[in-house]
């Protein structure tokens, strides 16, 4: 293929998709092409390998921010706070998605829930949750789920709060949609889906170090939208330094 035809082809191509953009709504979700980000696998190979040095401790789930973690674990209390309790969601049982080694698990959702269960796709996490870093609180958890959320389902009508903390963004648009529908299937009555993640200025800002996507709100409204969630609520997390992207919450059922 010539260069002239090759570039005459990228060009109808962009303006192809523009129209798209403006035109059909569906499109409107800012998918992130493999082109984008380098290609599917290698964007979930990248964070597989990145993770798999991450030691197993509260310096490891926060990097250079471990000192903000306590901001990070009392702003999540006082979100969740608003969507548990009578006429909300019950406390029998939470899904800590993306856990680690339960740093959010200890600090926010055990101190509500009767049960919990978590699911990450480091095992080395997982490990170091239940034999140490959650204590005796460790008995409390009904499963921990080795799995890559893209390949995880669930059980349905099980969970009164899915908690998704600095995972979604470790998901590529299309696998974030389908695990949100799968998500949706899970909650009891009145239950609710919340994700804490960090939020882009505008656009979508790819990480390659983590191989992390971090999208604009009005992005993340769209996929859950799509997903067929409706927004009870966004909230920018307070109290983290000027230096660290926009942090947001969303509570959704």
């Amino acid at each position: 293929m010539s260069f002239h035809l090759h570039h005459t082809l990228r060009s109808e191509f962009f303006a192809s998709y523009l129209y798209l953009v403006e035109k059909i709504p569906l499109v409107k979700l800012f998918p992130i092409t493999c082109e984008y980000i380098g290609g599917e696998k290698q964007f979930y190979y990248r964070a597989q390998r990145f993770y798999e040095d991450v030691p197993a401790s509260e310096e490891g789930m926060m990097g250079d921010f471990v000192d903000i973690s306590h901001v990070d674990l009392e702003g999540s209390r006082q979100f969740l706070s608003r969507f548990v309790g009578p006429g909300k969601a019950g406390t029998g049982c939470a899904l800590d998605c993306g856990s680690g080694i339960g740093r959010v698990a200890k600090g926010v959702l055990l101190p509500v829930f009767e049960k919990l269960e978590m699911a990450d796709m480091m095992e080395h996490f997982l490990l170091h949750a239940h034999e140490e870093y959650l204590g005796e609180d460790a008995d409390r958890v009904e499963t921990y789920y080795c799995y890559n959320l893209q390949e995880f389902t669930p059980p349905n009508n099980k969970y009164d709060v899915v908690w998704m903390q600095w995972v979604a963004c470790h998901l590529t648009d299309k696998d974030l949609l389908d695990f949100l529908v799968r998500c949706r299937r899970s909650l009891r009555p009145n239950g609710v889906i919340i994700i804490k993640d960090n939020m882009a200025r505008q656009g979508c800002k790819l990480d390659p170090l983590d191989s992390s996507i971090s999208r604009h709100l009005d992005i993340m409204r769209s996929i859950v939208a799509k997903a067929g969630l409706e927004v009870l609520a966004s909230q920018r997390q307070d109290g983290f330094p000027d230096v660290i992207m926009p942090v947001w919450m969303m509570a959704m059922k």
